[in-house]
């Protein structure tokens, strides 16, 4: 999108979702595997569903040189499975992942709540500058059920490169308390996280964001149904904190992930390293 010079962030992501119906029961979020989605007929019968609920255009050109509804035409939505649902009939009315925003998060952060039983969390802080320190301190089980666990400084600038947070919430899942912890950072997590994992947060640690500013012990709440991550923390309390932050240098000094550091942008506009296709003068091709 911002290569064609259309605006496009974390939030109209968050709004696409809420608009979305959950259709597929696929883990990590739900009881089955790929092999049962190939055993009643495929991605075709999760196209079918859309297509004939109003997802998709039928009349669009698949690379077989057909349109996707003739493509689809002779295929039938198996009604004795319950691996898809119909649009009209689907597990849960929204999508899997919900945006947040808060004191904590004001540029936004990203949940997903596919397959979580509880949507609210409260509980202490326990803060960590990279991933390799929460994760020597998962393996160590040094922190207690009903924390939240912070990874800062692995955003965009930060890490550099917004790296997924995978190795800690799997220990974490390892131990079986993956559903006794929250997760917070301004990195990312693989579509295959499980557990109240919150990523995108923004502004990151390394530009001063909020996150950056917390310390062991604040309570944090996450609110997934209200859309909404706080820190029991008033404006006053973050400003004097902020006084005396210091960012933390990451271990890439020169080079392209220097490079990359100097020029990328926030989680919220998609992490991008220049103006975008809405900066452009001219034409480069005519298509």
């Amino acid at each position: 999108a911002h290569e064609c010079g259309i605006d496009f962030d974390l939030h109209e992501v968050g709004r696409i979702f809420r608009e979305t119906p959950y259709i597929a029961d696929l883990k990590p979020g739900g009881k089955y595997v790929a092999k049962d989605l190939f055993e009643v007929g495929g991605v075709q019968v999760v196209m079918k569903a859309l297509l004939e609920d109003g997802f998709l255009d039928g009349d669009c050109l698949s690379v077989t040189g057909n349109s996707i509804g003739d493509e689809l035409e002779s295929v039938k939505f198996p009604e004795d499975q319950d691996v898809v649902r119909r649009p009209r009939k689907p597990i849960t009315e929204t999508g899997g992942v919900v945006g947040l925003r808060g004191n904590l998060a004001p540029e936004g952060a990203i949940v997903k709540i596919a397959g979580l039983d509880v949507l609210k969390f409260t509980g202490p802080a326990l803060v960590f500058d990279c991933e390799e320190d929460a994760f020597e301190a998962v393996r160590k089980r040094e922190y207690k059920e009903g924390d939240v666990i912070v990874i800062r400084y692995e955003g965009p600038r930060g890490g550099p490169g917004m790296r997924e947070m995978l190795s800690t919430t799997a220990a974490l899942y390892g131990q079986g308390a993956g559903d006794k912890v929250a997760l917070i950072t301004d990195g990312r997590f693989s579509g295959a996280t499980r557990g109240f994992c919150i990523g995108h947060v923004g502004p990151e640690a390394a530009v001063g964001g909020p996150i950056g500013l917390l310390k062991d012990g604040d309570s944090i709440t996450i609110d997934a149904m209200a859309g909404e991550i706080n820190v029991d923390l008033t404006d006053a309390e973050l400003a004097e904190r902020a006084k005396s932050w210091k960012p933390r240098q990451h271990d890439f000094q020169s080079g392209a992930l220097w490079r990359y550091a100097q020029t990328v942008g926030s989680a919220e506009k998609g992490a991008v390293t220049h103006p975008g296709g809405a900066a452009e003068t001219h034409t480069y091709a005519d298509i």
